[in-house]
C-alpha cells in the first residue's frame, strides 16, 4: 500500500519551477504513513507526481513514480497505490501482446495495461487501487479508482489543472488550499451520509467508486467504468451456496499473496472467521497468524447491551483453535484509548472528526499498531454485512418500509446520533433532515431493478444497493484511514468484484432461506467453523464499556467548556453541555450513550489541530 499525490498545472512550467518540486514534496511528506519504505518525485513540464511506498510486492523492483518508455521515448508514468490481484494472468497477456517488462511489480502491469487498453484498463483490474497516470504523448491525466471504493483518492480542481492526493491531508499540504469548510461539508461531519464524491474541504472532491477522472488541457471530466447492475439470478440454492464458497475462496487466496508478512483480523464472528479458515486452508501447512481486540477486565465487567449479547474472545480463541492459527489477542486500557497522543494520531489519520463509533477509532488504531510489528498485510471481513445481510436493519420490517437510510432509522440511529449537545441555531442552518432526504433520494434513484422484480426483492435490491453504496463506504475509509496511519495493508475479500455482483442478484429469499442473518454465506463456510462460530448472532466490533472511559471524557469536555478561545464552544448548547461534563457515570457505560461527547470532543480537536475555517 503507498500514498499517491500530484500537482498538474498547464498554464506554468512546473518542472522547472523550484516552489512546484517543494510543494509536491510537502504533498508527499504528508503521507508518509501510508508509505514509511520509500519516497519518489518525477518531475516533468506541466505535472509533478509524488510517491510514498509501503513495499508488499517485488520490493526490489516497484519504485514509484514508475514510467514505461519505448525506444528511449518516455510513453506514461504512474503514481499508484493498492494491489492488482490479478496481476500475474495481466502480465502474460500483455506479453503475448508484445509487452516487455523489467520488474515483478504489478504497478509496472498496470502501466502496461494503460498502454495496451486506454482508459479501459481499469475493466480488466482485480484489485483495490488508486492511481494517476499521466500519458506524455496526449498530455493528459488519469485518476482512477477501484470499484468499491477500498482505496481513496481525492482531488481539487485548480483554474488551469488539478491537485490530487491519496487522502485530502496531502492536498492541504499545498499553499494554495484553504482549509475552509462549509455547510455541505460540515453536513457531511455530521450526518452519517457519505455523498458519493463529497468532501469536507471547499473546493476537494472524491473520485467515485469505479469511476475515473480525466484531466485534459480543455478541462477536467469524469466517467463511470463500472457499477452495480441487476441481472436475473437463474442458479437454484445449492449452486448459489457452491459458488458463493468458490468466489470467496478464490478471493481470499488471491490476497493472501504478497513478499511480506501476511494476517487476518479474528473477531469470532462469522465474516472473519471464514476469511481466517479460509486463509488457514490456502497456507497449510504453515499456520495463519490472527490478531483480535478487547480490553483489560471485560471478561469481569462485560454485560450485555442491545447489540452485543457476548463478549468476542472465547469465540476467536475457539476459531483459532478450529484452524490452528497463531492467534495473539491484542489488549487495551482505558489509559490508552485516551491517551491525547493516541488520539490526536488518529485525527491526523482522518483529516476530519471521528464523530461515530467513538472508541473503536483509537481501538482500531492502536490494534493496527500492533499487528504491524509482526505483519505488513492483513485480512479483514468488511462488506460481508452490506452484501450477504448481516445488520439488524435488514429484517426490521420499520427500518425496510422507513423512506430513509435503513441505519438512520428507528432502533439503529442512535449509534450515529451525538448531535444532542449542538446549538439549536447551528442545526437550523444545517437541516440535516433535509440533506438526509435529498441525499436518500439521489441514492434510491440509481437503483438498478429487473422488469417485473416483485415489490419485496425490489425494496431488498434497494437496501443492499444503499448499503453497498453508502454505508459500506464509512467503514472502508475507517479500516483505510487507521491501517495506513500505522503502514498495514489492509485486505477486503469480501469486496472482491465478481463475488459482490454475483450476491447483489441473489434474490433475497434466497440469501435469508433459513430465517436468519447471512443464511447464504453461513451456508456457504459451515464446514469450516465450529459449532459455536455458526451458530453466533451478529456482533459488531468491541466497544468498552469502561466508565472510566466516560468519566475521562466528561472531565475533557469540561476543559473545553471552561477555555474561552475554544472554537466548538460556539457550536455547542452551553447548557446541555454543562450538563453532559457534570453528570455521572455508572456502573457500565455503552457506546451509544458516548455520542454526543464524542462528538463535541472530536469536533474541537479537529477545529484546533487542521486550523478549520468554517464557512456558514
Amino acid at each position: 500500500m503507498c500514498g499517491i499525490t500530484g500537482w498538474l498545472g498547464y498554464g506554468r512550467d512546473l518542472g522547472r519551477d523550484g516552489t512546484a518540486r517543494e510543494a509536491v514534496r510537502a504533498m508527499t511528506t504528508a503521507l508518509a504513513c501510508r508509505g514509511p519504505d520509500d519516497e519518489g518525485l518525477w518531475l516533468d513540464r506541466n505535472v509533478v507526481l509524488g510517491h510514498r511506498r509501503l513495499a508488499v510486492i517485488d520490493p526490489a523492483g516497484g519504485r514509484q513514480p514508475m514510467g514505461v518508455e519505448e525506444d528511449g521515448r518516455l510513453l506514461a508514468v504512474t503514481t499508484f497505490c493498492g494491489e492488482i490481484y490479478n496481476f500475474a494472468e495481466l502480465r502474460l497477456e500483455l506479453m503475448a501482446h508484445g509487452h516487455r517488462f523489467r520488474t515483478r511489480s504489478d504497478t509496472e502491469v498496470l502501466l502496461h495495461a494503460y498502454l495496451q487498453w486506454g482508459s479501459g484498463f481499469a475493466e480488466r483490474l482485480d484489485g483495490m487501487f488508486a492511481a494517476g497516470v499521466w500519458d506524455t504523448r496526449t498530455e493528459e491525466l488519469l485518476l482512477v479508482r477501484d470499484r468499491m471504493g477500498v482505496k481513496p483518492l481525492y482531488y481539487f480542481a485548480t483554474p488551469d489543472g488539478v491537485l490530487f492526493g491519496s487522502e485530502p491531508k496531502a492536498i492541504l499540504a499545498h499553499p494554495w488550499v484553504p482549509r475552509r469548510v462549509g455547510a455541505d461539508g460540515l453536513r457531511e461531519v455530521l450526518d452519517m451520509v457519505k455523498t458519493p464524491e463529497a468532501a469536507v474541504y471547499s473546493g476537494m472532491r472524491e473520485v467515485r467508486p469505479g469511476h475515473f477522472v480525466r484531466v485534459r488541457r480543455s478541462g477536467l471530466s469524469r466517467h463511470r467504468y463500472w457499477a452495480l447492475e441487476a441481472r436475473e439470478h437463474t442458479d437454484d440454492l445449492t449452486t448459489t451456496v457452491h459458488t458463493v464458497r468458490d468466489l470467496l475462496q478464490h478471493a481470499v487466496a488471491r490476497q493472501l499473496v504478497s513478499d511480506v508478512p501476511v494476517c487476518t483480523l479474528l473477531s469470532g464472528g462469522l465474516d472473519s472467521s471464514a476469511v481466517t479458515a479460509l486463509a488457514a486452508g490456502t497456507l497449510a501447512p504453515e499456520p495463519v497468524r490472527s490478531f483480535s481486540v478487547d480490553f483489560e477486565g471485560a471478561g469481569d465487567r462485560f454485560r450485555p447491551d442491545a447489540v452485543r449479547q457476548e463478549s468476542d474472545a472465547p469465540f476467536a480463541r475457539s476459531l483459532a483453535r478450529h484452524v490452528g492459527a497463531d492467534h495473539t489477542e491484542v489488549l487495551l486500557n482505558t489509559g490508552e484509548l485516551t491517551d491525547p497522543d493516541v488520539r490526536a494520531a488518529v485525527l491526523r489519520a482522518t483529516d476530519q472528526p471521528p464523530v461515530f463509533w467513538g472508541d473503536m477509532w483509537p481501538s482500531l488504531y492502536l490494534l493496527f499498531r500492533a499487528v504491524r510489528r509482526q505483519s505488513t498485510v492483513v485480512l479483514s471481513g468488511e462488506s460481508a454485512d452490506e452484501l450477504f445481510g448481516g445488520y439488524r436493519w435488514f429484517r426490521n420490517p420499520a427500518a425496510i418500509r422507513a423512506p430513509t437510510f435503513p441505519w438512520l432509522t428507528s432502533g439503529s440511529s442512535r449509534y450515529f446520533g451525538g448531535s444532542a449537545l449542538l446549538e439549536r441555531g447551528l442545526l437550523q442552518k444545517l437541516d440535516l433532515p433535509r440533506h438526509r432526504d435529498l441525499r436518500y433520494r439521489e441514492a434510491l434513484a440509481e437503483v438498478p431493478s429487473l422488469p417485473g422484480e416483485p415489490a419485496g426483492e425490489r425494496r431488498m435490491r434497494e437496501m443492499t444497493y444503499l448499503n453497498l453504496t453508502r454505508f459500506v463506504q464509512t467503514l472502508l475509509d475507517r479500516k483505510d484511514r487507521m491501517s495506513m496511519a500505522v503502514g498495514l495493508e489492509a485486505r477486503v475479500p469480501f469486496c472482491d468484484h465478481r463475488l459482490v455482483e454475483y450476491v447483489f442478484n441473489v434474490p433475497w429469499r434466497m440469501k435469508s432461506f433459513d430465517g436468519r442473518e447471512k443464511s447464504l454465506l453461513r451456508a456457504a463456510v459451515a464446514d469450516l467453523l465450529p459449532d459455536s462460530v455458526t451458530g453466533r448472532v451478529k456482533t459488531p466490533y468491541p466497544a468498552t464499556q469502561d466508565p472510566g472511559y466516560e468519566l475521562a471524557l466528561r472531565r475533557e469536555l469540561a476543559d473545553v467548556l471552561a477555555d474561552r478561545n475554544a472554537p466548538v464552544i460556539p457550536l455547542l448548547a452551553r447548557e446541555k453541555a454543562v450538563a453532559v461534563a457534570n453528570g455521572t457515570t455508572g456502573d457500565v457505560s455503552l457506546p451509544y450513550s458516548r455520542g454526543s461527547l464524542e462528538l463535541a470532543l472530536w469536533l474541537n480537536r479537529w477545529l484546533v489541530s487542521h486550523g478549520i475555517t468554517l464557512d456558514l
